[in-house]
């Protein structure tokens, strides 16, 4: 029987975010005693009551602090005091188009935040760090490196992909003083494609403000909350002429975070890129929705956006040799019923929370 001096003890940075709240979930799931980090600035309160009233019927516990990670002292505080054994770090702002227009916040957030979480991680002596990395630190990889492997050479072409760049930067050069110090550390980070669906029992779901990702841009129609989807090209070099992406569902990803928590050994480093290995085009997406939802989804046609590649899907058989991870979400239609159902049940999302 799990007492609570014997769980696991991990703190999640953004835990009322869309990924961080899935992760909270998965880990109270499985019997770990979960603190919940947000400054709630993109966050959402109604993620951290259902996370709440989740763990009141599950075998974890979940305690939610409203903080921020540039608050070093604070977190030292927090680290300390509930005794983590395993950060999860998910807070950082994730628009392109916004880190395009405003590169100092994303430095400011992403990399700045990320090393003051750092600092505080090693003054108050956690072993383990498992990081939300990204695809967008590969940049426009040539065609003869897709599907994308590990060491695809990194050239991010936006200051969200260069800010999550800089913290795989720090993180190597963290491990690397550790072990030439002989102290416990460890990291993994985890670059991941295209993320989507919610929790398949509709306690948590997807809820960005603005929402920019196509699988809740085609449902907010298929809702009447928009009026069309703008397809934005329709001439690259591919099947339909729409781009080809890479979507793994959220919660085969926080499984993949929970896997590579209980593999790391002190000084070492991992790096993963997981997704599902293939990809779907625009069209595909939207002919998958309009399947799901059993309703028409209008489509208009735009143009090509700025550094949109034709084609981007993952190698992630890295993660599956050495984790026996695998993708348990492979069906499209699948993924796409489980976002549906949590957008029937939450019409507004969260809500004015």
């Amino acid at each position: 029987m799990t007492t609570p001096d014997s769980m696991r003890r991990v703190l999640v940075t953004g835990a009322a975010g869309y990924i961080g709240s899935h992760a909270c979930m998965r880990l109270i799931e499985s019997g770990c005693r979960v603190v919940g980090l947000d400054d709630l600035s993109r966050g959402h309160r109604g993620a951290t009551r259902a996370l709440e009233s989740a763990a009141s019927r599950a075998p974890g516990e979940f305690e939610f602090v409203e903080g921020s990670i540039a608050d070093r002292t604070g977190t030292v505080e927090l680290l300390t005091d509930r005794r983590i054994e395993v950060v999860m770090h998910f807070a950082a702002f994730a628009y392109v188009g916004e880190s395009v227009e405003r590169p100092l916040l994303y430095y400011d957030n992403n990399a700045g935040g990320a090393c003051r979480l750092l600092q505080a991680v090693e003054e108050a002596g956690v072993p383990r760090f498992v990081f939300s990395s990204t695809c967008a630190t590969y940049g426009e990889p040539p065609e003869d490196r897709i599907p994308i492997a590990e060491d695809c050479p990194q050239s991010p072409i936006n200051p969200y992909g260069r800010s999550k760049l800089m913290v795989e930067r720090m993180l190597e050069d963290r491990v690397e003083a550790a072990r030439t110090a002989g102290t416990p550390f460890a990291a993994t980070m985890l670059r991941y494609f295209n993320v989507a669906g919610s929790d398949p029992e509709g306690r948590v779901g997807e809820d960005h403000r603005p929402e920019t990702h196509l699988i809740p841009i085609c449902l907010e129609v298929a809702a009447g909350r928009r009026e069309a989807l703008v397809i934005h090209g329709d001439d690259y070099p591919t099947p339909d002429g729409t781009c080809i992406r890479d979507y793994v569902h959220v919660v085969d990803l926080v499984d993949a975070h929970l896997a590579v928590m209980d593999a790391m050994k002190d000084g070492e480093l991992r790096r993963y890129n997981v997704g599902l290995g293939h990809g779907w085009s625009v069209r595909e997406v939207l002919e998958s929705c309009r399947r799901v939802t059993g309703r028409d989804i209008p489509a208009t046609m735009g143009p090509r956006r700025p550094g949109d590649p034709p084609t981007l899907f993952a190698n992630a058989s890295s993660i599956g040799r050495d984790l026996d991870w695998s993708p348990r979400f492979t069906d499209l239609d699948e993924t796409v019923a489980t976002a549906w159902r949590w957008m029937q049940a939450n019409p507004s999302g969260y809500g004015a929370d």
